[in-house]
């Protein structure tokens, strides 16, 4: 566990880059439960595991990448095609014996519950981009499900390897409810997550469609817009449904897909509601724990 910062960025990407991810134990009994009917599932039964795991989805595409042949011509961008790529037994293989993440953080709790609280928003995040992809009829919702679910994925890792500095941007956050996130990583790390998520991936050749996507600076792309709506929504939730950026977002949303107040308010309910039906996975009460959604006077107008 790193305690003290780190002098440079580029030291930060590096140790960042070179750790080595856990991933979670619900993903890890879940896959043995699979395995043991090997012949009887599909791609995208393992791939409903990595949707619920942002670790996962890392590691499982950095392997891709990593074992890129050199006939092939297209990037593999979701959790289903990498499955379908490497094959049921294969991948089974590759995958084994990974190290749990409760066991990792096993000596620091509060971060074990800092890191499940984002990668329950991660989740999140997804479902409600999925949803939105869904219904603007995007020609492919996987990827756009995959961007939002890796979207936070630096901040992921500050919990994992770096929690001391995680804990710290967190409580400046709990103190200044109006404090933007952004604002209090530069204040402790010197950078955004966003910048270092943006490192990060260039470092793993990430393929360059969901570098693209989970770059929130290209707001004139719908898809990314899709992308970054989806996560904005997920971690203001999180605070609770009277949170004061939720109308901004609200609108946003309506914006994008083109849909009347009411419509798009069933929608957030909705997709928050099927994700908390996952809420086992991430030991933290989901979004829909804190229902109603807003107070009347803060609808989307």
């Amino acid at each position: 566990m790193l305690e003290t910062r780190l002098e440079t960025f580029q030291a930060w990407v590096l140790y960042l880059s070179e750790s080595e991810i856990p991933v979670l134990r619900r993903s890890i009994d879940e896959l043995a439960r699979l395995k043991e009917n090997e012949d009887n599932i599909t791609s995208r039964d393992i791939a409903n595991v990595l949707l619920h795991d942002p670790l996962l989805s890392l590691k499982v595409i950095r392997y891709l990448q990593e074992h890129r042949k050199q006939s092939q011509t297209t990037d593999i961008t979701t959790g289903a095609r990498a499955v379908m790529m490497l094959g049921t037994t294969p991948f089974f293989n590759s995958f084994a014996g990974q190290t749990a993440l409760e066991d990792h953080l096993r000596d620091h709790p509060q971060a074990l519950a800092g890191i499940m609280r984002v990668l329950s928003r991660s989740f999140h995040a997804a479902i409600y981009a999925r949803e939105m992809a869904t219904l603007r009829h995007d020609a492919e919702v996987d990827e756009i499900t995959e961007a939002a679910l890796l979207h936070d994925l630096a901040e992921i890792l500050l919990w994992c390897f770096a929690p001391r500095f995680a804990q710290e941007i967190r409580r400046l956050q709990q103190q200044d409810p109006a404090l933007r996130s952004s604002a209090a990583q530069q204040t402790v790390l010197g950078f955004r997550t966003q910048t270092l998520q943006q490192a990060l991936n260039r470092i793993w050749h990430m393929p360059q469609l969901l570098q693209d996507l989970m770059d929130d600076n290209h707001p004139e792309s719908p898809r990314a817009l899709n992308v970054s709506l989806a996560v904005a929504l997920a971690r203001h939730t999180a605070n609770g449904w009277y949170d004061a950026a939720l109308p901004d977002d609200y609108q946003g949303i309506q914006a994008l897909l083109r849909l009347d107040a009411d419509h798009t308010r069933q929608i957030i309910l909705r997709s928050t509601l099927l994700a908390a039906r996952s809420a086992q996975w991430y030991a933290c009460p989901p979004s829909a724990a804190l229902l109603p959604l807003e107070p009347p006077s803060a609808a989307p107008a």
